[in-house]
């Protein structure tokens, strides 16, 4: 089979979909159930590059929750603490290592990946798929499945869930060109095949020269993240998972503060008072979500003043406020930020600093990268200049 057929291009109005591979080549992918979208198929597709890539630099199970051409989050298989699991809504669920690898990915940002693509590196087991059964997502791409996965996935949706299965030993080949068209204009380029390794992270012009192996494996995961996440963008990532991710700002400093907001609020959703907010029963996991976010955002009293806390809260909850906020993010362990392109000012190493960043990957070659190791020297963080810019549009 060389070509797929999809429900429509990225909007219902444009017809004639869909997604093939060049005359001799066999299709990789199966759809073991649902009918894709384009959009349904670039998420697929770039999450689980994402995903595998991510697996191949750590050797660890990997996942990605996408939404709209860019992740929402993605980690790396790792422990998760009681206040994360209750944080990530993932209380009493049996955890192997891919269904935390998701977990993980998922809880980076629950918000945005509402309605998620899950890509996973590795075969999606029965732990994984009952994690996946509670969350309200579109579609899963991954090598394989167990029965017993496949047959709680395929429930989901009233049975429209989405479902691909890629053969992990597929490549495009090392000769084959990235094209698309554009205007009825074709665009051809080489593919982007440099390795992400630590060989990436040796110049490092700061006074600070040390970078702890686990912040240098954060380093190399938030640059794999950017690899597939829409340009300009901005990676913040702490013990193997991304926390914050700024992505298709026009401005680098907004691709800074966009993540480093995500990153603060990932830390304060585990704050105790955020962990007890006394929610009634009846409210549903999503509402629960965007009532934190709201709460988080210092405009809970816009809630309260509309009379919704009375149907979402069993009593007025107090907020948390800017000092224990501040007070919280002070305690967080070092966090390690990538950026896909140069920080043209230190402004972004300011920013960065306050969200717990000690560890810095960027291409470099700005003419201001004098000021921005300056910076970096005063807030005590540790600089690597890496020289390659990982764009991805």
């Amino acid at each position: 089979m060389s070509r797929i057929d999809l429900k429509y291009g990225l909007n219902p109005q444009q017809g004639n979909a869909y997604l093939s591979v060049p005359e001799g080549s066999s299709m990789p992918l199966r759809v073991l159930n649902g009918n894709p979208g384009s959009i349904n198929m670039m998420d697929a597709l770039n999450g689980w590059q994402l995903a595998r890539q991510l697996d191949r630099t750590t050797d660890q199970p990997a996942a990605a929750s996408f939404k709209h051409v860019s992740p929402a989050g993605a980690a790396i298989a790792g422990e998760i603490s009681e206040d994360q699991l209750r944080s990530f809504r993932a209380e009493g669920l049996d955890l192997s290592p891919m269904a935390s690898a998701y977990i993980r990915a998922r809880g980076a940002d629950r918000l945005s990946s509402y309605g998620d693509f899950a890509a996973l590196s590795r075969m999606c087991d029965v732990q994984t798929a009952r994690a996946l059964e509670q969350e309200v997502s579109d579609g899963i791409i991954a090598p394989s499945y167990t029965p017993a996965a496949l047959k709680i996935l395929k429930k989901k949706r009233k049975g429209s869930y989405l479902i691909l299965q890629i053969d992990p030993t597929y490549n495009p080949g090392l000769d084959v060109l990235d094209q698309r068209t554009i205007f009825g204009l074709a665009l051809t380029q080489e593919r982007d095949l440099t390795p992400i390794a630590r060989e990436l992270l040796q110049n490092r012009p700061t006074q600070r020269k040390d970078i702890p192996e686990d912040k240098e494996q954060d380093l190399l995961i938030a640059m794999v993240i950017l690899r597939f996440t829409q340009s300009n963008s901005v990676c913040y990532v702490s013990g193997g998972q991304a926390i914050g991710i700024g992505a298709g700002q026009q401005s680098r400093i907004h691709c800074t503060r966009l993540a480093g907001s995500k990153a603060d609020r990932w830390h304060w959703r585990q704050h105790p008072q955020v962990l007890n907010l006394p929610f009634k029963d009846s409210v549903r996991r999503v509402d629960r979500d965007n009532a934190v976010d709201i709460y988080l955002s210092g405009h809970a009293e816009a809630i309260i003043g509309e009379g919704v806390w009375q149907d979402t809260f069993t009593v007025r909850p107090e907020p948390l406020t800017a000092d224990q906020k501040a007070m919280w993010l002070s305690q967080i362990p070092a966090v390690s930020m990538a950026s896909d392109g140069f920080l043209p000012f230190g402004d972004n190493v300011e920013r960065a600093a306050r969200s717990g960043v000690r560890y810095i990957a960027e291409p470099g070659g700005s003419v201001r990268d004098d000021q921005v190791i300056e910076t970096a020297d005063r807030a005590g963080i540790t600089l690597c200049f890496t020289g390659l810019r990982l764009f991805h549009h």
